[in-house]
Formats: structure tokens, sequence, C-alpha cells
């Protein structure tokens, strides 16, 4: 990318994060991937180059099993990121984990359908099986939880996301038998990111901010108006999370995931 410094920090924004005023000399940038071409912003930073995808396009106008998820991987990956903070609306189905509180997720349970996982189907690129036994990054989540904490927020070191296909919210029969399999949190854009992330050997930390109480934990019906008004509210919240997180990530220093694939000769562009 002529002109740019390297761009070793993605950011994934989720339902109601398509702020890039959070970066300066922000410009639109377009790159080619074998899955499409994928449109983003990037910015500068405390002397560090980000890059901004919304992940429902900046409209929101993608569904989220619509979304081109190995493109946006790819693409990351393809400009040299290293390290990417994922931003997610999620319902709780854990009364602790409240409205407006942030959950720093480290294990999900994947509930999709009709969704590709992974980049390597046979063929030239072969068959991959990722160990997915820590399937966020320790040190991005360790990070969020110290920078949390300094600055205030509620926020929750650890939690089991459950991946739901969508675009509809999830029955209170769905929730209760999420709940029996240990899952406190429910969303439906995590999966396949967080798996092509590790593929792609690409640290991957997940911000999920709790907006509802899921069907039959909360006593009201669910909305999407109610996700959007809760996730504005803390919209700043967020955003501090995010950039005071930033100026604390060495861009250089190693880390497991970025070897996930070592045995097979690592991850090819």
């Amino acid at each position: 990318m002529a002109g740019d410094k390297m761009i070793k920090i993605g950011i994934i924004g989720g339902t109601g994060v398509y702020d890039p005023k959070i970066l300066d000399h922000v410009h639109q940038v377009e790159t080619m991937t074998p899955y499409g071409a994928v449109s983003y912003k990037v910015g500068d930073f405390e002397g560090k180059s980000i890059a901004f995808i919304p992940r429902h396009g900046s409209k929101h106008s993608i569904a989220p099993h619509l979304i081109n998820y190995r493109a946006n991987i790819w693409a990351m990956k393809k400009i040299g990121v290293r390290r990417i903070l994922a931003t997610a609306a999620v319902g709780s189905l854990h009364l602790p984990m409240k409205l407006g509180d942030f959950v720093l997720v480290d294990q999900f349970i994947d509930f999709t359908k009709n969704r590709i996982s992974t980049f390597h189907e046979g063929g030239k690129r072969g068959v991959v099986h990722v160990d997915l036994t820590n399937p966020y990054c320790d040190s991005l989540r360790d990070k969020l939880l110290t920078v949390g904490k300094d600055i205030g927020l509620e926020i929750h070191g650890r939690g089991t996301y459950i991946c739901t296909e969508g675009p509809r919210f999830e029955t209170p029969a769905e929730i209760a038998m999420f709940a029996k399999f240990g899952g406190h949190l429910v969303g439906m854009t995590n999966v396949p990111e967080v798996v092509l992330a590790r593929e792609a050997e690409i640290c991957y930390g997940t911000i999920a901010m709790v907006t509802n109480f899921a069907a039959g934990v909360s006593p009201n019906p669910l909305t999407y108006g109610e996700v959007i008004k809760i996730m504005n509210q803390n919209t700043e919240n967020l955003k501090m999370l995010l950039m005071n997180t930033i100026k604390n990530i060495d861009i250089e220093a190693d880390c497991n995931c970025q070897h996930a694939l070592a045995e097979y000769g690592g991850f090819k562009i």
C-alpha cells in the first residue's frame, strides 16, 4: 500500500460502531481478495496506522449470515494486520452480565448453519485442522481487561459466546438450551470471524457489549431499537476502551496466535 505506514492493527466494528472519527487522516481504501473486494477506512492513532471495517457495511445493510467474513479477514492479512479488535452487540443469558456491561469473550459455541468457516477447503490450499483450545488471543484480552478496569468500566474478563445464524432473534426455548450448554452471551457474527482470524494467524479479541437480555430472560419482547439505544449510550466507553488499548499494544510483539498454522507451513496469501 504505497504511501501508507504498515498497518498492524485492525478494528472490525459491529452494530452501532461505524465511527472512524476516532482516527486521524482517515481515507477510504479497497483491497481485492479471492472472495471479492473489501472497502475499509485507514487512519492514524498515536502514531499507529489502523484499518477499520464496519462488519455490516457503513449503513448496516449486510445481514449477519451474508457478511463476507473470508474477504474481510483475508484483506486484513494482506495489508499486514497482526492484531484485530472486534466489537459485537450481544444479548445476555447470564444476569450478572447486565445491560451496558462489556464482556471479553474467551470461548464460543457455534450454532450457525450455512457459513463457510475455513480458508482451506482442499484443492491447492489443502485441508487444515486449526487448534481452537484458546480461540481468542489471551494477550489482547488481558490488555483489554486491564484498560477496562483502569478506566472504570463494568467489564467481565471471560464469557462464552453462542453464535446463531440470524438475522432473527432466538426463541426462549433456544435461549434456555444455550444457557444449559454454558453460554453467557448470544450474538450472530463472531463465528466464523474468530476461526478465520486464527487460520490467518492474526491475534483476535472480541469486545462484546450487552445491549439486551435474551428472549425469555427479559420479560419484554426484543427490538432492534433497544439494541441501538444501549449501544449509543455506551459508544463513548467503547471508544475509550479501544483507543486506550491500542496505545498499549506493541505492534511488533510476537504471539502464539501468529504461528497457529506452523505445522502446515504457515498461512499463505
